[in-house]
């Protein structure tokens, strides 16, 4: 599994994926159905925006762009372009890291919420593992912390067999063995992938092989 977005749609400038290029606040990998970036920005609620950006976008600055955004809405009418969302950022949240423009984590948690991708994952994850056949495999990457999260918590769980309160007698031949095990522990690229591909940077790899059929 691969949960990099696809490069193509983020440089086509019209999908409104990227700050970098003008377009209409749009972000939805299906183009022909739910909500896009846009309706988020201008319909939700202060308190449910700022939510959004703290959970999928981890952004510190949350509540300070929110109330921008609140405030446009309310003096000069809805945004509607990236541009004009970035610039908005740009001018509201202090200027500290130079390497990572300032709207990178607002659109991300715009982009996650519109597709729904953590609840994608949640669901797919347990669908995948119901699949393997012993001693197959399962390679995840993974692109930022609430996805690898997500993606560690589940296999974490997976591989846990003792679920039984402490102090209750039980010897540990009868502890039944896990049906999957851990094959290498999270691992991230080397400098030299890095400067060959600077979008790997963030990347996360786990690899988790099936033992047994669960029972």
């Amino acid at each position: 599994m691969d949960l990099g977005i696809s490069s193509p749609q983020v440089d086509e400038a019209k999908r409104g994926f990227s700050f970098r290029f003008d377009a209409i606040l749009d972000m939805r990998m299906n183009q022909t159905k739910g909500i896009t970036a846009a309706d988020i920005i201008n319909t939700y609620e202060e308190k449910d925006l700022i939510h959004a950006l703290k959970t999928y976008g981890e952004e510190k600055f949350a509540r300070k762009i929110v109330k921008a955004i609140i405030e446009h809405r309310e003096t000069k009418g809805p945004i509607t372009m990236t541009l004009e969302l970035a610039e908005l950022i740009k001018n509201t949240v202090p200027k500290r890291d130079l390497k990572k423009d300032p709207a990178t984590k607002t659109f991300q948690a715009l982009r996650i919420l519109v597709n729904k991708e953590m609840e994608e994952l949640e669901n797919t994850l347990p669908t995948v593992f119901n699949y393997l056949k012993p001693k197959a495999r399962l390679v995840v990457i993974s692109f930022h912390s609430l996805e690898d999260r997500i993606v560690k918590n589940y296999t974490k769980h997976k591989i846990k067999t003792d679920f039984i309160p402490k102090n209750i007698p039980i010897k540990a031949s009868e502890i039944k063995l896990a049906p999957f095990k851990i094959v290498q522990k999270m691992s991230t690229p080397t400098l030299e992938e890095i400067e060959r591909n600077p979008r790997s940077r963030s990347a996360k790899l786990r690899v988790i092989e099936k033992v047994m059929e669960a029972t």
